[in-house]
């Protein structure tokens, strides 16, 4: 790698970690950096993922505020994100990505869908819903396959899971976009665990991405936590909608 190349992978683990702190989606722009100089699909994915763990620890630490009082409920969940996240590495060092080449875009789509709809959807299940602290089996299950989708690839999962706890859960999206983060990184640093050990990695590219997504989650999360609601919200699926055109073109 040369200098100017490693320059351009840690300015895309900057943008990638502030993103991810604040949405999710910051694959989508440190795994085609590492296409774009020259690293296989397979150990481009698996060493973006281990770089971006760094920057999933400053997320959550940027927002402790906001994972006050869900300790219980993230156990539970937690244990869904790295069951799936154990899915999801295996099926990608086993089978085709064609399926999810498919499948991926329709996930964000109906994830936007459940955060511009947040509000209203909260107001119309909480008269029919049982109270359930933790989101209840659905949201656990839903939790599951999003950790098997972010095992695989990870691009947009935390838009998937924004759109989940959200409607699942009787929060405000910022206790939401924290919950959000903590789980994301449990299914990051799992698959990084299994790719260290079987995986293709490129280590000065993980590297740089790491050093790059660090920083870049320390500014996100201070930047996303003064966001007002519906402006987060709009940022949410603006950067949903590009993940899509990005993943269908």
């Amino acid at each position: 790698m040369t200098p100017l190349e490693a320059a351009a992978v840690f300015a895309a683990g900057v943008g990638a970690g502030a993103i991810n702190a604040v949405v999710g989606s910051g694959s989508l722009i440190t795994f085609p950096t590492l296409l774009a100089i020259g690293l296989p699909p397979i150990t481009a994915n698996v060493s973006n993922n281990i770089g971006l763990v760094p920057g999933g620890v400053t997320g959550v630490l940027g927002y402790r505020p906001e994972l006050r009082g869900q300790r219980d409920r993230l156990l539970r969940l937690g244990l869904a994100s790295v069951a799936g996240s154990l899915i999801g590495g295996v099926l990608l060092l086993r089978l085709p990505a064609d399926a999810f080449n498919v499948i991926v875009p329709v996930l964000i789509g109906i994830a936007c869908v459940l955060v511009v709809a947040q509000p209203r959807l909260n107001s119309w299940l909480a008269v029919r819903r049982r109270p359930h602290a933790h989101g209840g089996p659905w949201l656990w299950l839903g939790v599951l396959l999003a950790g098997v989708y972010g095992g695989y690839f990870g691009a947009a999962q935390g838009i998937v899971l924004i759109g989940l706890l959200g409607s699942f859960l009787d929060e405000d999206i910022q206790r939401v976009n924290a919950a959000k983060n903590l789980l994301s990184l449990l299914v990051n640093a799992t698959a990084a665990i299994l790719f260290t050990l079987i995986a293709p990695v490129d280590w000065t590219a993980a590297l740089m991405v790491a050093l790059g997504s660090a920083a870049g989650g320390f500014l996100g999360a201070r930047v996303g936590r003064r966001l007002p609601a519906p402006l987060l919200r709009g940022f949410i699926v603006a950067v949903g909608i590009v993940a899509i055109v990005k993943l269908l073109s």
